[in-house]
């Protein structure tokens, strides 16, 4: 029990974490796709691709799942919206081993 308290924080922070590297990466994306930022530029390139390594293996089996609504990619809100999910549960987890 002394061991699972921490190691659920550890993993709500790592969680919340994701959520801000898949929000950055959406914006990215958005600011390359609007011609805003250039990925000629060697700095926006590298942070690009690791935004895109960090949240491609989690996005792709959500993307073969929906259905293709043209130029409008919801994966991450799904993402999103999975991640609280987690976060919601492992909270509840928390409270039913420590709380009851």
């Amino acid at each position: 029990m002394i061991v699972i308290d921490p190691l659920i924080t550890v993993i709500q922070y790592a969680l919340q974490l994701y959520v801000w590297v898949v929000i950055a990466a959406a914006i990215l994306s958005w600011l390359v796709t609007f011609n805003v930022v250039n990925t000629r530029n060697q700095v926006i390139y590298q942070i690009g691709n690791a935004l895109y390594r960090m949240t491609e293996p989690a996005l792709r089996p959500i993307r073969r799942f929906l259905p293709n609504l043209g130029g409008i990619d919801i994966s991450p809100v799904v993402l999103l919206l999975l991640i609280y999910f987690l976060q919601m549960v492992l909270e509840r987890l928390r409270e039913a081993l420590f709380y009851s």
